[in-house]
């Protein structure tokens, strides 16, 4: 227990330095945060402007895929916000030799990446996320009830886990190959056809975004328990196993790389 009290002092302590920082470039802080959040708009315009083409999509109505597209954005951007950090592992750290700080810290390696750094930007995730779900209820397309609260709160947890370990698994390769970078781009945007159901791809995308790179258990299949009435509430549990799992090997990877790291040759 003191260990985590520990932990939880240090980190008040290191973002309360990254704030500081950051608010130097007020206007920088504010135009990225609004960038980003106008990108998010324009997915939505982009739903907008099919449906105005066709009645329904494969069967689900534009209030429900609404749901489902901000269903996705919030364990996305609790992902984002907490551990945007782990991406310069892959792309930075670890070639130009900038990981040793962390190696000669007595203090667990994971923690001091995902501590330098929020990433204020993913308050448009949080934001868009939030209005689209709130929006969908207040259409009826949500049934709301104690048990769904839980199950949405534990699904919302999960999946922001699933994202972090998708980042930290293909991060962690840069310990073998320098430069991890493009292969956690490749399959971070994989993250995209979760906002969509899974029926509309062919086998071999279905596949791969549900039992390789699990993307399909942070929205579509948990958002279906949700505005489908009757639907079984093991998905959720199924999410939070996947989560575990996908967690437990990421980790493990980062733990073997770091074992191998060697710094930066000439």
């Amino acid at each position: 227990m003191s260990t985590i009290k520990r932990y939880m002092r240090l980190y008040r302590v290191l973002i309360a330095q990254f704030f500081k920082s950051i608010l130097q470039s007020k206007v920088d802080f504010f135009m990225g945060l609004l960038g980003f959040f106008c990108t998010q708009i324009f997915g939505i315009v982009f739903l907008f402007l099919v449906f105005q083409q066709i009645p329904d999509l494969n069967g689900w109505t534009l209030e429900q895929l609404i749901f489902i597209y901000g269903f996705a954005q919030i364990p996305r951007g609790i992902d984002h916000l907490l551990t945007d950090n782990i991406w310069m592992v892959a792309w930075w750290y670890v070639v130009n030799g900038e990981f040793d700080r962390y190696m000669l810290r007595p203090m667990n390696v994971l923690f001091q990446v995902i501590s330098e750094k929020l990433q204020p930007d993913a308050v448009g995730e949080l934001l868009v996320g939030t209005i689209l779900t709130v929006y969908s209820i207040s259409r009826g397309v949500v049934v709301v009830d104690g048990t769904h609260v839980i199950l949405f709160m534990i699904s919302v947890l999960a999946g922001a886990l699933i994202y972090t370990s998708v980042k930290l698994f293909f991060a962690s390769i840069a310990f073998w190959v320098k430069i991890s970078g493009p292969f956690l781009q490749t399959a971070y945007q994989m993250s995209d056809f979760a906002k969509y159901p899974t029926e509309i791809y062919a086998k071999g995308i279905r596949f791969i975004i549900t039992w390789v790179i699990p993307f399909a258990f942070v929205a579509y299949l948990p958002a279906r328990y949700f505005l489908i009435s009757g639907s079984s509430a093991s998905v959720i549990g199924v999410e939070c196993i996947i989560a575990v799992g996908f967690w437990c090997i990421a980790y493990a990877l980062f733990q073997k790389g770091i074992s191998i790291y060697e710094s930066a040759g000439n």
